[in-house]
């Protein structure tokens, strides 16, 4: 009689992102991934979409609808109830319901969500999130992967020392780990470190279709400069604005654009102080399809960001055809080694410029070939394809790895 091999059996996957509108990485792996297995995104908060073929959506309650929350308690506490003769479940309820714990119902609802649902993997996508799976880890009741990214691990984990404490008490915890970078994978290993640990390097997997490459280029006057991301301090902003400041004494004719930095005080005061007001200008945030289009118009990216998992942006412009100069930062060098794109120090206003400058003092048919070379790189490296089998890879893993 035959038998499958259990590795190459459909998965129940939950992918718990803490809400139900994640980022669109997470929701184009848990589409991929919905192809051949059983996915289901879990979350507090958020609209909740529509379910369809084998991608659910997992209410949890937020804690700032009561009535939401209460209505989704009673919705997991008596299904645990009738489908798996929990009654604990029930009484719970009534004690977490009259005593006014919000996160405790939660909580509760995590667990015997996970309960139903079963599954043979939870990919956690945050280290935040790693406080409402301790018992998870505890019990080892499932297989748990979880997300390195960005800020969390790049950052917080480095400056803030009690979150690198708690880091280091649950990390050892954790089945395997999903990296955006090789870069951000190394200083996952600066948190905990072990010669059985899984890590997994799966970069974000992109539909090329939606990113159609502009072929043609023509030097541009003004030099349009653009740069996309929130005014926070990581992003580098003011390092680009003293390279416009320079670019501005040295005669060069150029506009700089910096997308949903809107309304930012600093940076207008430093707009201001540098005399900038006439070629430098914040404008709100505007959908992904904007964006694009302004990318197709624009001469450069501008990425002057102090540390980065791995900048979906930059991955956005090389497939679009936009020019990148960008600092040397996180995963940065595993998108632009050896393809002509400019990489620049870190805080480094004299070396962005520079590179501006220098770009300009390319001809155009050089500039062509390197647009070309970088559309190349990111159709490989950042195929569908490729994350979801990258992290199909890594899921099985670990449940091999018991």
């Amino acid at each position: 009689m035959f038998h499958p091999n259990p590795l190459e059996k459909p998965l129940t996957i939950i992918i718990f992102d803490g809400s139900l509108a994640p980022s669109t990485f997470v929701y184009r792996l848990a589409l991929g991934l919905s192809e051949k297995h059983k996915v289901a995104i879990m979350g507090f908060s958020g609209k909740r979409n529509s379910s369809h073929g084998n991608l659910q959506y997992v209410h949890l309650g937020s804690a700032s609808n009561t009535l939401g929350l209460l209505f989704s308690s009673a919705y997991w506490s008596w299904k645990s109830l009738f489908k798996r003769g929990n009654g604990n479940a029930v009484i719970q309820l009534i004690k977490n319901t009259v005593h006014f714990r919000k996160k405790a119902l939660q909580q509760q609802n995590l667990n015997l969500a996970l309960g139903l649902l079963n599954p043979d993997i939870v990919h956690v996508q945050w280290p935040s999130l790693l406080p409402w799976c301790e018992s998870l880890l505890e019990e080892k009741k499932y297989k748990v992967v979880l997300s390195q990214r960005g800020y969390q691990v790049n950052i917080r984990a480095m400056v803030d020392v009690q979150n690198l404490e708690y880091l280091r008490q649950w990390y050892p915890k954790i089945d395997g780990f999903h990296s955006v970078s090789k870069a951000i994978s190394r200083v996952g290993d600066r948190i905990w470190e072990n010669s059985k640990k899984v890590d997994a390097i799966v970069y974000s997997g992109f539909n090329f279709d939606e990113l159609p490459y502009q072929e043609s280029y023509k030097s541009q006057n003004p030099l349009r400069l653009l740069s996309v991301g929130r005014p926070h301090w990581i992003k580098g902003y003011p390092y680009a604005l003293e390279a416009c400041s320079i670019l501005k004494k040295n005669k060069i004719n150029f506009q700089y654009q910096i997308i949903g930095a809107k309304g930012d005080e600093e940076l207008l005061v430093l707009i201001d102080c540098l005399g900038l007001s006439d070629c430098v200008f914040l404008l709100p945030k505007i959908n992904q399809n904007e964006v694009y289009q302004t990318m197709k118009s624009s001469s450069i990216l501008l990425f002057p960001s102090l540390s980065e998992g791995l900048p979906n942006v930059v991955v956005e412009a090389m497939a679009l055809g936009l020019p990148v100069i960008a600092t040397q930062c996180g995963g940065v060098a595993e998108l632009l080694d050896a393809h002509g794109e400019s990489m620049v120090p870190v805080r480094d206003a004299q070396a962005m410029a520079h590179a501006v400058m220098d770009f300009l003092e390319q001809p155009d048919a050089t500039i062509l070939k390197q647009k070309e070379a970088a559309r190349l790189k990111v159709e490989r490296q950042h195929s569908m394809s490729s994350m979801i089998e990258g992290m199909e890879n890594l899921y099985r893993k670990c449940l091999t790895d018991r």
